[in-house]
């Protein structure tokens, strides 16, 4: 499990990420998205331990990345961007060099090479020099080095850069494989990718959490109207006309014409309500043939388009600006928080003594009584 809390990385005046919370639990795949400069790497640099945030903590399976560096390296398999590889290595080289590095046994070392080897698809080309590979085993050696000796945890950046298809789909079939027993944090700019693979979504901009939901989520709260694929038997065009009788339609494109002489139309409507009964309806009031009508889902890059678009830029006065005023209310709120608690506790201590005074005098008036009795 991954817990992000309140973590703020500052350059100078420049904040890279500003305030970010999030977790990442066990068995989830999650997708980091954002765009070139969001903050993406630098969230995942201080998860590994490769930088350090300026304040908040970061816990990786309970250890915090500050107090037990080691133990959180030993918990992760990081892949990053870009495939850095050291090129006068072989492939077995540089994966039992990682798994040194890992902390992996010496005994159990060769084994773990054998098996990121196996598992990754590298017999063929085990002995070879990395910098003779192609992009896409430079890839797959990447990936051996970041899973060798089985960390619970993996953290992708950008693993299907640069890839071809053939080798996307690959890539993309290894990562869901250890889905199944690994946690993993994974960032691309191939978003349908991360809708087919992810289970949840996290959405950074300039340094900012704007959104966490699962892909399908985000989908449908980001969509503000439906459009439908229609395949109608409809010879003499009438389709078109039902835009008359619909108020919500908006407009109806003829897309093509079938082997079997079928039309197919897309309906674009101004309404985020789901219209195919009434469509269903019209279309049969006009005598047509329908034949299949679906929805045309929103994308997630259509959803993350629309949060990220929808944001105003900033210029960096206005964000120190925003930053300084955050941080006189986060000031404000502590001294409230700690005038409170001194209230509390000399409430208490007043409390306390009030208590003691009772008990004395009670015991004054039980002697009282038992002198009276003798």
């Amino acid at each position: 499990m991954i817990e992000v809390r309140n973590v703020t990385k500052k350059y100078g005046k420049f904040y890279a990420v500003r305030n970010i919370s999030f977790e990442v639990a066990d068995g989830e795949i999650v997708g980091f998205l954002g765009k070139n400069g969001a903050g993406k790497s630098t969230t995942m640099n201080m998860i590994t331990g490769f930088i350090e945030p300026t304040s908040g903590s970061i816990l990786v399976n309970g250890f915090n990345i500050d107090t037990k560096p080691n133990k959180v390296k030993k918990q992760i398999g990081y892949m990053p961007e870009g495939t850095p590889l050291y090129y006068e290595l072989t492939v077995k080289e540089f994966i039992n060099y990682m798994a040194q590095l890992r902390g992996v046994p010496r005994k159990e070392r060769k084994e773990a090479v054998k098996k990121a080897i196996e598992v990754t698809g590298l017999q063929t080309v085990q002995n070879n020099l990395t910098k003779f590979l192609s992009r896409g085993y430079k890839q797959r050696v990447s990936f051996a080095g970041a899973i060798v000796g089985e960390p619970d945890i993996l953290i992708l950046d950008e693993p299907t850069v640069g890839l071809d298809p053939k080798q996307v789909v690959e890539i993309r079939e290894l990562i869901k494989s250890f889905g199944k027993t690994h946690t993993i944090f994974i960032s691309s700019h191939i978003l349908s990718e991360i809708g087919q693979i992810c289970d949840k979504v996290i959405i950074i901009d300039n340094g900012e959490i704007i959104a966490v939901d699962t892909p399908e989520n985000l989908e449908k709260e980001t969509r503000e109207t439906f459009t439908y694929s229609i395949t109608v038997d409809d010879a003499e065009g009438k389709l078109p006309s039902i835009k008359d009788s619909i108020p919500e339609i908006n407009e109806v494109i003829s897309d093509s014409v079938n082997e079997d002489g079928s039309k197919k139309y897309t309906i674009t409507t101004k309404s985020n309500e789901d219209i195919r009964r009434s469509i269903s309806s019209e279309i049969s009031k006009l005598g047509i043939m329908m034949l299949e009508i679906k929805s045309v889902d929103t994308s997630l890059e259509d959803a993350f388009i629309k949060l990220v678009e929808n944001r105003k830029e900033y210029s960096m006065r206005e964000m120190r600006k925003m930053q300084y005023d955050k941080e006189i209310e986060e000031l404000r709120e502590e001294d409230r928080r700690n005038r409170e608690e001194r209230a509390l506790k000399k409430e208490a201590k007043k409390e306390a003594k009030e208590r003691k005074k009772a008990e004395k005098e009670a015991k004054k008036d039980n002697k009282s009584k038992e002198g009276g009795e003798k």
